[in-house]
C-alpha cells in the first residue's frame, strides 16, 4: 500500500574500475598491523601469516549509475570450497583481517564492514557478496585460522581494538559488524561493550540459541566419534547446515527455460558434491570439537549481554534452518533489543549467505539500514537500483502483474503532438511529476520501471510517514513490497525533502490528493481531492523545475471496491480498529498531500484490463514569476490540475477505442507474436 507519494533524483554515471584476477590470487590479503598483533591465550606452533599486499588507494571518486551491475550472482559456492581450500593449505598464525581484492574500490565516505564468519573461521562466507557490497563498502574479513584456539574473550578483544582504531580516525563513520551465525554473538558481545561507538549490527542467524539447537543430544556423540569416521562428518553438516537445491541455483538465470534449468541445476549438484569432503580440511576432528565448547561459551556470554545492546540491529532469520531455532530467535531479539528490525527467509536454511536468491546488499538497503554518517540521510544515503534488483522486481517479482495488464505510455511534445512512449518527457531534471493518486497505487510498478528503462531515472517517491513506522515491523517480517519503497526511493513525505530533491535536480513525484485518493471511496475513481494550497507550484518555481502533468486509468478495469471507508465506519469492529490505527499515526500536512484518516479498503480482483499513461504538455516554471506571485501560482496550479482531469478523460475516452483492451485479444496476440512484442493500442 502506497499513500502520498512525491518525488525522485537522477544518480550521476559510475566510473567503475575492473578488476581481473585468477582464481588463486583472488583472496590474497591486505594484512592489518592492529589486527594481527594480538596473541590467543594458548601457544601455536606455526606463526607464519597469509602473504601481505600493500593497499594502494586510487584517485577520484566512485560513482553509481542507475541500474549499474552489481556483480551479485557472479560466484558461487563452488568458489567458497576452491577459495576456502587455498587459505587453509598450511595455514599458521593468529586470527587476522584481510579484505577481499575482489571488492575493489568503494563510493566516496563509504562506510567500514567486518565481517565475522562463522565457525568456519575461514572468513569467506561472504564470497557471493563481495562484489556487491565491495562497491558501497570498506569490506575487512576476520580470517580464525584452523589451528587457532583463541577463546571467545580473546576474539572480542581482537575485533574492538579494530573497531576502536577506525573509530579513532574516523569518529563520524559508522562501523557495520556482519555476523554470521557465531559471529553474530560476536558482534553482539563487542556492540554490549561498546555502546559510545557508532556501530550497525547485521546479523545472519545468530548462534545465540545455540543452547537450543535440535542438534544438542549429537553434539556428545562426535566427541566419541572414531577418527577414521570423522571424513563422514562433512556430508552430514553439509545437509543440515544448508539447502543444497538453494546453494547450487546460484548463478543459474531465472529467465531460461525450465529443461536448461534442471539440466544446469543437476550439473551444478553434480560438482558440488565432492567438495563437500574438503570441509574435513577446514573444520578437522580436533577444531570442530573446539568450535563446539566455543560456540557455547559466545552463547552464553552474548546472551547475558543483550540488555547493554545500543546500536541498530538488522536479524536475517531461516525458516528451514536445521543447525539453529533461528526463526524463534528472530522472535525473541526482536522483543528484547531496543532497536531491531528482522528479516525473514522462510525457504532457505542455514548458511543463508552461500544461498541463491538472497542479495545481501539489497536486503540492507531495503531495511533502510545503509548509511554514511551518525544519521542516516534519506536522500544522500540512496543508492541507485542495481540491475540485479531491477530484474528481480521487475522481471521475475512483477512479470505477471505487467503481461496482465499490458500498460502503454504515451507522452506530449512541445509541439502538442502526443506519441507513444515518453518522448515527451525532458530527460533533464528538476522535474516535478504531478498526476493522480490510483488505489493503493497500483500502477507504481510499472511507472517506475517504463522511466528506468527509458530515461534512466529512479524516481524519488516520497510516502506517506506511516509507511516507514516501526509499527510496520514484525519478528516474521519478510522482504516486502515496503521494502522495495526504500530500495527505490521510497522517502517520507515533507516540505524539506521536497524541497532538497528539487534543489539537487532530481525527478519528483508528486501525487497532491496523496491518501484521500490512495484510499478513495465507491464511485470516487479518478476523482481528484487535491489541496487548496499551490505550494508544490511555488516550490517547483524556486529552482525553475518543469512541471509535467500525467493522467493514468485503469485501476476500475483490475478491481472492484467492496468495503470503502464509510462502509468500514458503520461496522463497530471495524471503526474501533481505523480508530485505533489511527491514533498514533503521524499525519501530513495540507501543502504537500492532504490530511485524511487512514484506512485499509476491501477489494475483490477483475479480468484484468489495461492501464494507459499520458504525460501532457511539459509547463516551464524557469523566468517565471509564481514564488512571490500567489495569483499567478494559484492559476499555474488550477491549470495544471484541469490538466490532469482532461487527461484522464481523454484516456477513458479512448481506451473504449483499443482493440486490445481485453486480455483475450492481449493474449491471442502474444501467442502469435511472441510475449515480448509490444501489443497495439487506439490510434491517436
Amino acid at each position: 500500500m502506497s499513500l502520498a507519494f512525491a518525488s525522485l533524483s537522477h544518480i550521476p554515471p559510475l566510473k567503475s574500475t575492473t578488476h581481473n584476477f585468477n582464481s588463486r590470487c583472488t583472496h590474497r590479503t591486505f594484512a592489518l598491523n592492529y589486527a594481527s598483533k594480538t596473541e590467543p591465550e594458548t601457544s601455536r606452533p606455526d606463526k607464519r601469516t597469509i602473504p601481505v599486499e600493500k593497499k594502494v588507494e586510487e584517485p577520484g571518486e566512485i560513482e553509481l549509475e542507475v541500474l549499474y551491475d552489481d556483480g551479485f550472482g557472479s560466484d558461487s559456492v563452488k568458489d567458497y570450497f576452491r577459495a576456502a581450500k587455498d587459505v587453509v593449505r598450511d595455514d599458521g598464525g593468529p586470527p587476522r583481517w584481510f579484505s577481499p581484492v575482489e571488492c575493489g574500490k568503494p563510493v566516496n565516505n563509504a562506510p567500514l564492514l567486518l565481517f565475522l564468519p562463522g565457525s568456519d573461521g575461514v572468513g569467506l562466507g561472504l564470497i557471493l557478496h563481495h562484489k556487491s557490497l565491495g562497491k558501497v563498502f570498506e569490506i575487512r574479513c576476520l580470517h580464525i585460522p584452523v589451528k587457532d584456539r583463541t577463546s571467545f574473550e580473546g576474539l572480542i578483544h581482537i575485533v574492538e581494538k579494530c573497531i576502536k582504531s577506525e573509530h579513532s580516525i574516523r569518529p563520524n563513520r559508522p562501523i557495520f559488524l556482519l555476523g554470521d551465525s557465531f559471529g553474530g554473538c560476536l558482534a553482539l558481545a563487542v556492540a554490549a561493550r561498546n555502546p559510545n561507538i557508532d556501530l550497525v549490527l547485521v546479523l545472519v542467524n545468530p548462534a545465540t540459541s545455540f543452547d537450543k539447537s535440535p542438534l544438542q543430544p549429537v553434539f556428545p556423540l562426535l566427541e566419541n566419534l572414531p577418527s577414521n569416521l570423522h571424513v563422514t562428518v562433512p556430508y552430514m553438516l553439509s545437509f543440515v547446515m544448508g539447502d543444497p537445491i538453494k546453494m547450487a541455483m546460484v548463478g543459474i538465470k531465472k529467465d531460461i527455460p525450465s529443461p536448461q534449468t534442471i539440466e544446469k541445476l543437476s550439473n551444478a549438484l553434480t560438482s558440488m558434491l565432492p567438495l563437500l569432503s574438503e570441509l574435513a580440511e577446514i573444520i578437522p576432528r580436533e577444531t570442530l570439537l573446539w568450535k563446539l565448547k566455543l560456540l557455547k561459551s559466545a552463547a552464553a556470554y552474548t546472551n547475558s549481554r543483550l540488555h547493554a545492546v545500543k546500536a541498530p540491529v538488522l536479524v536475517l532469520t531461516s525458516g528451514k534452518d536445521n543447525l539453529l531455532p533461528s526463526a524463534d530467535e528472530g522472535d525473541r531479539l526482536f522483543s528484547t533489543l531496543k532497536n531491531c528490525k528482522v528479516r525473514h527467509f522462510k525457504d532457505n536454511g542455514h548458511t543463508l549467505l552461500l544461498e541463491d536468491g538472497v542479495n545481501l546488499l539489497t536486503v540492507i538497503k531495503g531495511a533502510g539500514m545503509y548509511r554514511r554518517s551518525r544519521r542516516r540521510d534519506v536522500i544522500m544515503d540512496h543508492l541507485p537500483p542495481t540491475k540485479s534488483e531491477y530484474d528481480k522486481t521487475f522481471i521475475q517479482g512483477e512479470r505477471w502483474f505487467s503481461l496482465a495488464t499490458s500498460p502503454v505510455y504515451f507522452s506530449t511534445l512541445p509541439s502538442g503532438e502526443i506519441v507513444r512512449g515518453l518522448e515527451g518527457v525532458p530527460k533533464k531534471g528538476p522535474v516535478l511529476l504531478v498526476s493522480y493518486h490510483m488505489l493503493w497505487g497500483l500502477d507504481l510498478g510499472m511507472l517506475y520501471k517504463q522511466f528506468l528503462d527509458e530515461i534512466k531515472v529512479n524516481l524519488f517517491g516520497m510516502a506517506h510517514p506511516v509507511i516507514f513506522s516501526p509499527r510496520a515491523e514484525s519478528s516474521r517480517r519478510e522482504f516486502t513490497h515496503y521494502d522495495n519503497l526504500f530500495l527505490f526511493g521510497g522517502i517520507p513525505v515533507s516540505p524539506v525533502t521536497m524541497y532538497r530533491l528539487l534543489q539537487q535536480g532530481s525527478f519528483v513525484l508528486l501525487f497532491p490528493g496523496g491518501a484521500r485518493e490512495a484510499l478513495h471511496r465507491k464511485g470516487e475513481e479518478y476523482k481528484l481531492f487535491w489541496p487548496k494550497q499551490p505550494e508544490f507550484v511555488r516550490m517547483a518555481a524556486r529552482f525553475g523545475a518543469t512541471i509535467v502533468p500525467y493522467g493514468v486509468v485503469g485501476e476500475d478495469d483490475l478491481t472492484q471496491l467492496v468495503l470503502d471507508y464509510d462502509d468500514q465506519k458503520r461496522i463497530p469492529s471495524l471503526r474501533e480498529w481505523i480508530e485505533d490505527r489511527n491514533k498514533e499515526i503521524i499525519h501530513v500536512g495540507d501543502g504537500v498531500v492532504s490530511q485524511r484518516e487512514l484506512y485499509l479498503p476491501f477489494v475483490l480482483p477483475k479480468i484484468p484490463g489495461r492501464f494507459y499513461f499520458l504525460f501532457g504538455k511539459p509547463s516551464e516554471t524557469k523566468g517565471k514569476v509564481l514564488v512571490d506571485d500567489r495569483d499567478n501560482a494559484i492559476a499555474m496550479y488550477r491549470q495544471i490540475k484541469s490538466e490532469v482531469e482532461g487527461l484522464i478523460s481523454y484516456l477513458k475516452k479512448k481506451r473504449e477505442e483499443d482493440p486490445y483492451r481485453s486480455i483475450a485479444q492481449r493474449s491471442l496476440f502474444q501467442a502469435t507474436w511472441g510475449p515480448s512484442a509490444q501489443i497495439p493500442t487506439f490510434e491517436l
